[in-house]
């Protein structure tokens, strides 16, 4: 059964499927949930996925934390899977990784984004709510590096999704509970291992944007991403992470690291498919200004008047996507 739906997902191209026991399998494909089978599930079946799937530690793991992120190969595709459980039965989620990895122009990213990969330090976060396609750009941003930079490129991931030939090169690319025990702690490594650019992956607690910051501060080009849904959300949401005594610091801190802010969303076409979307906030003068000051609001202004440099807002984004 696992087979033959891993199978057809790459057949269709979907983007996600999803599996729980009691109810049928699910693809979704551009979005939508279509049905992927008309027979609901039996727990034996899950469990039987899980053994395929998994060594007995990560399954030990999955059964003693009730959930686990790891990274699977079906002949020649990738699938990262988040297990979990709902009901007290198992449930898998699984994200198709594209079999190759797309360029900037394939996947419509601000072309902005090109002329940010000589960066020799800072932040670049790309944010979006989940499947907004943060992890494809990134991907993107790294085989455009490898391809024209000779520089030691260092991954940090949960789980390991694209694999980046070297090229030019010299990458590492590790996974959390296989190559490393915590971001913090991985972070604290890099350091020592002098990459020029750090993908730190999703940034989701105060001492991991911490030690990402140090890192940017340090002269590594930081690469990560939020769930946030703007560049003036995302810029709140960095100095909400920390106590409200260290937030003056951490704003000027931000301000001066910080090279640039793409928030994106997947926008569906006429003909079924989706075309991302993405604003931008450069690191100017008035931007790192307004951010330490804490007048997020006034942000989309400067992207405003920033469009010859390069800096849209989600508007205007939108509105070139429409005209497309």
């Amino acid at each position: 059964m696992l087979t033959e739906l891993a199978r057809r997902a790459t057949e269709l191209d979907v983007s996600d499927m999803h599996l729980t026991v009691g109810q049928p399998a699910f693809f979704r494909k551009n979005g939508e949930l279509i049905f992927a089978s008309d027979v609901p599930l039996a727990n034996e079946t899950l469990d039987e996925c899980l053994e395929i799937m998994l060594t007995p530690e990560r399954k030990s793991t999955l059964f003693e934390q009730r959930e686990l992120d790891f990274s699977w190969q079906f002949e020649s595709r990738r699938f990262r899977v988040n297990a979990y459980f709902q009901r007290g039965m198992p449930s898998l989620a699984f994200r198709l990784i594209p079999s190759k990895i797309p360029t900037l122009d394939q996947i419509n990213a601000p072309k902005v984004l090109s002329t940010l990969i000589n960066s020799t330090q800072g932040m670049l976060l790309v944010t979006g709510k989940t499947g907004a396609g943060k992890s494809t750009t990134l991907a993107a941003f790294i085989a455009e590096i490898a391809r024209n930079r000779k520089c030691h490129i260092l991954t940090l991931e949960d789980p390991l999704e694209f694999e980046h030939s070297a090229e030019q090169c010299f990458i590492s690319q590790r996974e959390l509970g296989r190559d490393f025990l915590s971001f913090p702690q991985a972070l604290r490594s890099a350091l020592r291992e002098m990459p020029d650019v750090l993908l730190v992956g999703e940034i989701r607690d105060t001492e991991t944007m911490s030690m990402s910051m140090e890192a940017a501060a340090a002269g590594i080009f930081v690469l990560g991403t939020l769930h946030t849904k703007g560049a003036a959300e995302t810029a709140m949401r960095v100095e909400s992470l920390f106590p409200i005594d260290r937030r003056d610091a951490v704003r000027d801190q931000f301000a001066d690291i910080f090279t640039a802010i793409v928030s994106q969303q997947l926008l569906k076409t006429p003909r079924g498919d989706r075309v991302c979307a993405a604003e931008v906030l450069l690191a100017t003068p008035a931007s790192r200004a307004l951010i330490r000051q804490g007048k997020y609001i006034q942000l989309e202004s400067v992207m405003m008047s920033g469009r010859a440099l390069g800096m849209q807002t989600m508007q205007d984004a939108v509105e070139r996507a429409m005209r497309r």
